[in-house]
């Protein structure tokens, strides 16, 4: 037998170089857009995340004060000291922007903060004073009260917790104790609940509309499905503001809607069907309709019919067929739909905002408001990171119920 010399390499390692450069390869052409998902968007969403727990500007604008206030039991008032270097603390950032984010965000513990940490940076004198605190207390008698004091002394860590206990209807107290928010501004529990109980419903609803229609699409002949297809696809060609604006038309006093069922006898007058609960679920459901059919049309499809001729030439009657066969195998498309439909409600703003009643109105419209106009970051930051955390959950849940591979649409 002749003996193959060897070489440098093995073949071996000549698989492994090839392999190790088509992988190299792979991923140079995949980098460009790895970079550009991570920059533009995982980053933004990191970054406001972010915002939820940031206390930089206590720390950084009050810097004297926190540091002074560390030895401080959070009873009684605070010693000289701590008086004399807020006193520089608010010298140094008189008429910077600095002291306005410093002061806006200290109203946020405490209301009527801003103009007290202004009004004392504008009033407080330049040379030495012998008392500091007789000095402040007589520019502003609140800083003879220990709660301004421990608001300071609560948020002086650089990350806090203040926002996500608010975002759960929770604060802070004087001692460092989590304690109930007062009622009247406790509103974001009650928030949560009517968002999820408004998305669940959104969900129910398209399952309750979409299941007729999927089934009929998969049972019909191509060219019948294909027409069907596009009725359903025809909410996807129109604008979501122009959509939601028609509904208001629609269903408004005036409107077609109301006219019609006063016609046929259905109504004595016409009612209100626009700016409340109704209006947002009819055009809610208009809008995410498909989300729900597209998934089940998908499964109902790849049912054999084979199956349910068997069921029925065993005795199974129409009912007992539907529940013991159909509906096992159509599991996956109406938890794939009924989960992408209620994800997708969970954020909505603009449908709500425009037509639903202030009672109506879902986490998304407060993440805008704080965002927008109260230009509260960190509490639009604590919404949407709660927001995030429940649809978590709500995925896991599900995972762990029904399995991961049950709910991939075939």
């Amino acid at each position: 037998m002749a003996v193959i010399p060897a070489t440098n390499s093995t073949l071996r390692e000549q698989v492994w170089l090839a392999e190790r450069r088509g992988q190299l390869r792979m991923l140079a052409l995949m980098a460009p857009s790895v970079l550009f998902v991570a920059f533009f968007f995982l980053l933004p969403i990191a970054l406001f995340l972010f915002r939820s727990i940031d206390n930089s500007e206590i720390p950084r604008g009050l810097h004297r004060t926190v540091e002074s206030l560390r030895g401080w039991s959070g009873q009684g008032l605070p010693a000289e000291e701590s008086y004399a270097a807020l006193a520089r603390d608010l010298r140094d950032f008189r008429g910077s922007t600095e002291l306005t984010l410093l002061a806006r965000r200290l109203n946020y513990n405490i209301s009527g903060y801003r103009g007290l940490i202004l009004e004392t940076a504008r009033d407080i004198s330049e040379g030495p004073v012998e008392s500091y605190k007789n000095r402040l207390v007589q520019i502003d008698g609140r800083w003879g009260k220990t709660e301004y004091w421990a608001a300071i002394k609560n948020q002086s860590n650089r990350l806090t917790l203040y926002y996500l206990l608010a975002a759960l209807d929770l604060r802070m107290g004087l001692g460092g104790v989590v304690e109930k928010a007062p009622a009247e501004t406790a509103l974001f529990i009650d928030l949560y609940l009517r968002t999820l109980l408004i998305s669940a419903s959104v969900a129910a609803l398209c399952l309750i509309i979409g299941f007729p229609v999927a089934s009929v699409m998969a049972a019909s002949t191509p060219a019948t499905a294909n027409v069907l297809f596009m009725l359903v696809l025809i909410p996807f060609w129109t604008s979501l503001l122009v959509r939601t604006t028609a509904w208001i038309i629609l269903l408004q006093n005036e409107g077609p809607v109301n006219q019609t069922l006063v016609a046929l006898g259905l109504l004595s007058k016409p009612v209100r069907l626009v700016f409340n609960r109704i209006g947002l679920f009819v055009s809610m459901v208009h809008v995410l309709l498909p989300y729900m059919i597209l998934p089940l049309y998908s499964v109902l499809k790849g049912i054999s019919r084979d199956h349910l001729r068997a069921a029925a030439s065993l005795g199974a009657s129409p009912l007992t067929l539907f529940r013991t066969v159909y509906m096992p195998l159509a599991m996956p498309g109406i938890v794939a739909g009924w989960t992408l439909v209620f994800v997708l409600s969970l954020g909505y703003y603009v449908t709500p905002a425009l037509v639903g009643g202030p009672g109506d109105q879902m986490i998304g419209y407060f993440v805008a408001y704080f965002t927008n106009s109260a230009v509260n970051w960190g509490m639009a930051s604590a919404l949407g990171s709660l927001l995030l955390l429940i649809i978590g959950v709500i995925y896991f849940v599900l995972s762990r119920a029904i399995g991961l591979d049950r709910l991939r649409i075939r």
